[in-house]
C-alpha cells in the first residue's frame, strides 16, 4: 500500500509503501545499463553500509528497498564530517566482487580515447601535463584495478540519513574496481558544489582527501590520481555537454573552469 507522495531522482521514481514487516520503498529505474546491476550491489552488501534489498524484478527494473529519509549527506556543511562519514561507509562497501559484475578497467580504453578527442577538439584552458598526468592515471591504475565491488556513483548525494544506521548508502552501479576511483568522484562534486567559492578551496580539497581516505583506509596518492582524473574528465564533459544543474552560460563556465583549475593544482 502506498504510504507518501511519489519522489524521483535523475533515473527513476520511489514510491513510499507499507508492507506486513513494515515500511519500505519501491524504486523502478529507467531502464539503462548503468542501472543493471544496482540490485547486484544491494544484494551483495546486504545492509552493510547500504540500504536493504528486500526483493527485486530485474525485467521492470523495480526493486523493494528499506525506506530512508529523505536528507542527504551533501547538506551536512561541515565538509570534514562529510569526507569522515563517506569515507566510513566506503571502507565497509569495499567487499570482494562476484563475478558477473561491470569492471572498471574494461573502460579504461574508452576513457584513454575521449580523454584524447576532448584535449584534441575542445578549447581549455589546462596545460598539457594536466591531461598527461590524467592520461598517466587511465594507462598505470585505470587499468588493473582490484577485485573488489565499489559503489561507482559516489557523491554525498548518494548518501542518505537512516533509522537503522546513521547513513547509508543508496543508487550504487555495482563497479568493480579500485575503491579510491570512489573518492575521486565523491571530491569532484564536493569540490564543485561546496568548494568553488571558497579562496581556500585547494587546501579543502587536500583536507577532505586526508579525512576521507583514512578514514576509508585507502592510498592516498591513489585517491589523488583518480581525482585528478575525474576532475579533468568533469571539465571537458562540461564544456561537450553541460550539467544538470548547468547547461550553458556563465555558471557553466565557471564549473569547467573552477575543475580544470583544480585538476591542475593536483596534478
Amino acid at each position: 500500500m502506498q504510504d507518501g507522495e511519489v519522489l524521483h531522482g535523475g533515473v527513476g521514481v520511489i514510491v513510499p509503501v507499507l508492507r506486513d514487516a513494515g515500511t519500505a520503498v519501491i524504486k523502478v529505474s529507467f531502464p539503462h545499463p548503468g542501472n543493471d546491476f544496482e540490485p547486484d550491489a544491494f544484494a551483495a552488501w546486504g545492509g552493510r553500509g547500504a540500504v536493504l534489498l528486500y526483493e527485486r524484478d530485474d525485467s521492470q527494473y523495480g526493486m523493494l528497498l528499506e525506506r530512508v529519509e529523505s536528507s542527504t549527506l551533501a547538506e551536512v556543511e561541515d565538509s570534514d564530517e562529510v569526507a569522515s562519514v563517506a569515507g566510513r561507509i566506503s571502507r565497509r562497501l569495499a567487499i570482494p566482487a562476484a563475478a558477473g559484475l561491470p569492471r572498471l578497467k574494461d573502460e579504461a580504453g574508452a576513457w584513454e580515447e575521449q580523454l584524447l578527442r576532448d584535449a584534441a577538439e575542445l578549447e581549455h584552458p589546462m596545460p598539457a601535463y594536466v591531461v598527461d598526468a590524467a592520461l598517466a592515471t587511465i594507462r598505470e591504475l585505470a587499468t588493473v584495478q582490484p577485485e573488489v565491488l565499489i559503489h561507482g556513483d559516489f557523491h554525498a548525494r548518494n548518501i542518505l540519513r537512516a533509522e537503522r544506521e546513521d547513513w547509508l548508502a543508496v543508487d550504487p552501479k555495482g563497479y568493480v574496481g579500485d575503491p579510491a576511483y570512489d573518492a575521486g568522484n565523491l571530491l569532484r562534486v564536493r569540490a564543485v558544489l561546496n568548494f568553488i567559492e571558497n579562496d581556500d578551496g585547494v587546501k579543502l580539497a587536500h583536507r577532505f582527501l586526508d579525512i576521507y581516505t583514512e578514514a576509508a583506509e585507502i592510498d592516498r596518492e591513489q585517491a589523488q590520481r583518480w581525482s585528478q582524473l575525474l576532475l579533468v574528465q568533469g571539465a571537458f564533459w562540461g564544456r561537450r555537454h553541460g550539467f544538470r544543474r548547468a547547461r550553458s552560460g556563465s555558471s557553466l563556465d565557471r564549473i569547467t573552469a573552477f575543475a580544470g583549475e583544480l585538476a591542475t593544482l593536483l596534478s
